[in-house]
Parts: structure tokens; C-alpha cells; sequence
């Protein structure tokens, strides 16, 4: 067999595999995530991770279905969260209203975009989030980097601040009610359920 078709079944294999690891899991009509994510103070004390000084802000949990996830490999937050995740719950869970609404994730942001808003803009920002992930061991890693879209997470751990010994820190957001830069949510991650 000659190394061109070699190589070119290779390819299509390859193309094939990450369209259908990838596409998004669908439901159909109807919340699939009901409830709002919970968070009370932690009596966790604080720790070292990869380096960096781990201080726990709340303790949180959230079951919510993925409307998109991304892997960073490059840049200093990338040390610590190699996966974002954009979560829906509540009716940002109804694959009914997701499929009038365009979600992207980029640089570290979820952004969404409608022609015609299926439920009040409100409704979408407080029922979906980009969530900086920092997996507490390889495992959780590893599962993480396996979530697709439309999948249904349950996730337990900590809202945290992060500094190094350089000064730089990384806050989490500790409220679903805001937007824009610094409205992220950054979970220290100790379990992790897919479904």
C-alpha cells in the first residue's frame, strides 16, 4: 500500500474520530439541571498546588449541563486550570432554548450570542457561567479533558484564590450575578462526575 493513501486514511480516521468524540451529547426538550449551583463558607485551609498558594473562599458545588469546554495548554493560568468549562443550569439546561443561542468559549471567556432572545437576557446570565477548572489529581485531570458538550457535570470542591511567590494571583468570582472580566468562577476541582 502506498504511504499516501496510508497517510490519507490516517487522516480521515483521525478527522472522523474527534467530529464524533466531539459532538454535543443532546437530550431534547426540558431542564436537565434544575438547580442552582450552592457554595458556603470553607473551613478548608489553605494549601500549595503545582506551586502556587491555594487559599479556599467557599466551599461549592454545582451539577450543570456543559454548553462548551476548552483546554489551554499555554499561559501562566494554564499551570494551574487546563480546562474551562461554560455550564447551564436551570433553563440554560433546556436544549429547547440552547439551540437558539451561539456559545463560544475564547482567551479564557464564554460568549454567547442570539438573533432573537429565546428567555430574558437576565435569565441567561445568572443561569450560565465560565468556570476556570483546577483538577485536584491527574484523574480528575483526565476527565475533565474527556467532557463534551451537552454532557451533564457534577461538580464538588472549593472557590479559591491563587497567588505565587512573584505577586501574581488569580480570584474567583464569588457571586453568579456578575459579568465580564473577572466574573469567572476558579474551582479547585476534588470530584468530578460525567453523565
Amino acid at each position: 500500500m502506498n504511504w499516501k493513501l496510508i497517510l490519507f486514511i490516517a487522516l480521515i480516521s483521525y478527522g472522523g474520530y474527534q467530529h464524533f468524540s466531539q459532538r454535543p451529547i443532546l437530550h431534547g426538550k426540558g431542564v436537565i439541571a434544575s438547580q442552582q449551583p450552592t457554595q458556603h463558607s470553607s473551613k478548608q485551609h489553605a494549601f500549595t498546588h503545582h506551586g502556587y498558594h491555594i487559599t479556599p473562599l467557599e466551599d461549592f458545588s454545582i451539577e450543570a449541563r456543559v454548553l462548551a469546554a476548552k483546554d489551554y495548554t499555554f499561559g501562566r493560568e494554564a499551570d494551574l486550570s487546563p480546562v474551562d468549562l461554560a455550564l447551564g443550569w436551570g433553563k440554560m439546561s433546556d436544549e429547547a432554548i440552547l439551540k437558539e443561542i451561539k456559545i463560544s468559549q475564547s482567551n479564557r471567556f464564554y460568549y454567547w450570542r442570539v438573533d432573537t432572545f429565546p428567555i430574558p437576557r437576565k435569565e441567561i446570565e445568572l443561569q450560565s457561567a465560565n468556570m476556570h477548572m483546577i483538577p485536584a489529581d491527574s484523574q480528575v485531570e483526565k476527565t475533565l479533558k474527556s467532557v463534551r458538550p451537552g454532557q451533564v457535570v457534577k461538580i464538588t470542591g472549593y472557590l479559591i484564590e491563587a497567588k505565587a511567590e512573584d505577586g501574581w494571583r488569580w480570584k474567583s468570582s464569588l457571586t453568579r450575578e456578575d459579568t465580564g472580566a473577572g466574573a469567572c468562577e476558579l474551582i479547585f476541582v476534588k470530584s468530578l462526575t460525567v453523565s
